[in-house]
C-alpha cells in the first residue's frame, strides 16, 4: 500500500512509518513516473559525485600519497567493498526503524560532510612527516565517512524510486522494469560526464578542485530530493506489523526448536499464497516445522529470503571482475601510449568512460528494441527473465576479462621487445565495451531481481544484498591481490603486481579470474535452473 505525504514535518514524527498523512493522495497526485523521474535525477547527481571520487582513486593513492600499486589496489578494493557492504546495516535500520525517506536524508548529510573533508585533505600540504601523516589520516577518515553515507543512501534511493510505481497497478507494474533500465541509463550519463571532467581536473589542474566539484553535486542531489517531498508515495506496509527481521528470525528459531517434529503438509491447494504452493512452497520444507507458532506468510517470507543465498554467492565472481575495471585496467592504460594530439594525453581513468558510453547506447536499445522482440517470443513483460539477464551478463564479463588478458599479454611482449615502443591505449577499448554490455545485463538485472524477489517490507535490505555482492567481491579481490602478491614475490621473484607493470604479470591474474568466473557461471546456472520466482507474472519463466 502506498500513500502520499502532504508535508515534510509529518515524516519526521513517525518512528515506524515514512508518512503521517491522514488522507491518502490519489495515484494521479502522487508518485508515478513524475516522482520516479525526479529520483532518477537525484541519483544522477549523486553518481556524478561518487564516481568523481572513486574512478581515479588509485591515481591519487599512487601519486600524491605515494603508495605502491599493490597497496593502492588493495586499499581501493577494501574501500569499495566497505561502500558496498555497509548497505546491509543501513537496510536493516531503514526497514526496521527509520524508514527510507529519513535514512536518505541522514546518510546524505554524512555523505556531504565526508566529501567536504576529503576536499580539505587534498588542500593540505605535506612538507613534514607529521603534516603528511595528518593528511593521510584525514584522507582515509573522510573516505570512510563517505562510505558510511553512501552505504545508507544507495539502497534506499533505488527502492524509494521503485516504490513510486505501484506494483498492484497493471500499467505501473510493467513500468518498474523500465524504471531500473532508465535509472541505470541516468547513472551512466553522469558517470560518463564525471570521468571526462573530474579525471582531467584531478590529473592536470589540482585535486582539491577535483574533489570539490563532486561535493557540490552531492549537495545538489539532496536539494533535488527534498524538492519532491510532498509528491512522493511512502511505503506503509510495516504499519501495525512486527519487525520484519524479527519475524523471519523467529521462523528459523522455531524451525530449529521443532526439528524433531514431523513435517506437516501445510499447503491447501485451494488457497493462494505469496509463493506458488505446488512449487516454491515445497522448497526448504524444514521451515514448515515453525508453523506451530508462526503464520504461513511468515514461513514463506523466510523461504523467499533463504533461496536468494545461492544466487548471491554465485554472483560474487562477477563482482571480483568488476573490481578490476577501476584499478588494474586503469594502471594498464597508464603504461600505454595515451597521446591523441602532440602534448595532449588521455588520463588513464578516462578510459572507464567507455563502460558508461556503452551502457548509455545499449540501455535504450535493450529497453526499446530487444525487450519488445523477446517479449513477442516469451510472453514475459520483461522480455527475458531476470535470471537469464543476469547469466548473460556474467558470461560477457568472462569474455571481457579474457580479452583483457590477451591485450595485456601483447602489451608485455611489446614492452619487452622494445621498452621505448608503447602499445596504443585504444587496444583497451574492447574490454571496456564488453564489460559495459555485461553491466547492462547483470548489474541492472541484479537490482531488479533483489528488489522484486524479497518480501515487500525488506526491499531496502534486498537492494543492500544486491550491493553487498560488489562489496564482498571487492574484499575477495583485495584478499586475492594481497595473497598473490606475497606468494609471487618470494625468493626474489617478481610479483604479478610489481610497481613496474612491464615486469609484472597482470595477464596471469586475469586468466586466473577467467577460470574462477567460468566455475562461478556453471554454479550459477545450476542454481538458477531450479529457482522459482516469487511473483505470479515471473514464476512461469525459469532460466
Amino acid at each position: 500500500m502506498v500513500i502520499a505525504c502532504d508535508e515534510l514535518e509529518g515524516t519526521l514524527h513517525q518512528v515506524n512509518t515514512e508518512s503521517s498523512m491522514d488522507k491518502p493522495a490519489g495515484r494521479s497526485s502522487s508518485g508515478g513516473w513524475k516522482s520516479a523521474r525526479l529520483i532518477i535525477g537525484v541519483e544522477m547527481a549523486e553518481q556524478f559525485a561518487f564516481c568523481g571520487i572513486s574512478s581515479n582513486l588509485i591515481t591519487y593513492l599512487t601519486g600524491p600519497l605515494g603508495e605502491s600499486t599493490a597497496a593502492a589496489a588493495a586499499n581501493v578494493n577494501a574501500w569499495t567493498g566497505t561502500v558496498s557492504f555497509l548497505p546491509l546495516l543501513w537496510g536493516f535500520i531503514a526497514d526496521s526503524f527509520l524508514g527510507r525517506f529519513r535514512t536518505i536524508v541522514i546518510s546524505s548529510s554524512l555523505y556531504i560532510l565526508g566529501l567536504g573533508l576529503l576536499s580539505f585533505s587534498a588542500m593540505t600540504t605535506s612538507n613534514t612527516k607529521d603534516s603528511n601523516q595528518f593528511r593521510v589520516i584525514l584522507f582515509f577518515c573522510s573516505l570512510y565517512l563517505i562510505a558510511i553515507g553512501q552505504g545508507g543512501y544507495k539502497p534506499c534511493i533505488k527502492v524509494f524510486g521503485a516504490d513510486q510505481l505501484d506494483g498492484n497497478d497493471v500499467k505501473e507494474a510493467k513500468a518498474k522494469s523500465s524504471y531500473f533500465n532508465w535509472l541505470m541509463f541516468g547513472s551512466c550519463v553522469s558517470i560518463l560526464s564525471t570521468r571526462l571532467v573530474s579525471s582531467y581536473i584531478q590529473e592536470y589542474l589540482n585535486w582539491f578542485l577535483g574533489f570539490g566539484i563532486p561535493s557540490v553535486f552531492m549537495l545538489l542531489s539532496l536539494f533535488l530530493f527534498l524538492i519532491g517531498t510532498k509528491s512522493y508515495r511512502y511505503n506503509t506496509t510495516r504499519v501495525g506489523k512486527k519487525n520484519p527481521f524479527a519475524r523471519i528470525i523467529h521462523v528459523f528459531i522455531e524451525a530449529l526448536k521443532n526439528r524433531g517434529q514431523q513435517t506437516l503438509d501445510l499447503y491447501n491447494p485451494n488457497e493462494t499464497f505469496l509463493l506458488l504452493a505446488d512449487q516454491s512452497s515445497k522448497q526448504f520444507r524444514f521451515l514448515d516445522k515453525a508453523a506451530i507458532s508462526c503464520s504461513l506468510a511468515e514461513i514463506e517470507d523466510a523461504k523467499a529470503v533463504l533461496k536468494l543465498v545461492p544466487i548471491w554467492m554465485t554472483c560474487l565472481v562477477y563482482a571480483v571482475i568488476c573490481a578490476q575495471s577501476h584499478t588494474f585496467f586503469t594502471k594498464q592504460g597508464a603504461k600505454m601510449d595515451r597521446s591523441i594530439l602532440p602534448g595532449l594525453l588521455v588520463p588513464a581513468a578516462t578510459l572507464q568512460c567507455f563502460i558508461s558510453l556503452t551502457m548509455v547506447i545499449f540501455i535504450p536499445l535493450y529497453d526499446r528494441l530487444l525487450v519488445p522482440v523477446a517479449r513477442s517470443f516469451t510472453q514475459n513483460p520483461s522480455g527475458i527473465t531476470m535470471l537469464q539477464r543476469i547469466g548473460t551478463g556474467i558470461f560477457l564479463s568472462i569474455l571481457a576479462i579474457v580479452v583483457a588478458a590477451l591485450v595485456e599479454t601483447q602489451r608485455l611482449q611489446t614492452a619487452r621487445d622494445d621498452v621505448k615502443i608503447l602499445m596504443s591505449v585504444w587496444w583497451l577499448v574492447p574490454q571496456y565495451v564488453i564489460f559495459g554490455a555485461a553491466d547492462v545485463f547483470t548489474m541492472v538485472g541484479l537490482q531488479e531481481f533483489f528488489y522484486d524477489q524479497v518480501p515487500s517490507e525488506l526491499r531496502s535490505v534486498g537492494m543492500a544484498l544486491n550491493l553487498s555482492i560488489y562489496g564482498v567481491g571487492n574484499f575477495l579481490s583485495s584478499f586475492m591481490i594481497s595473497i598473490i602478491d606475497k606468494v609471487t614475490s618470494q625468493s626474489g621473484q617478481t610479483s604479478w603486481f610489481d610497481n613496474d607493470l612491464n615486469q609484472a604479470h597482470l595477464d596471469y591474474f586475469y586468466w586466473l579470474l577467467a577460470c574462477l568466473s567460468s566455475t562461478g557461471l556453471a554454479s550459477y546456472l545450476w542454481f538458477a535452473k531450479s529457482y522459482v520466482y516469487n511473483r505470479p507474472n515471473t514464476s512461469k519463466n525459469v532460466i
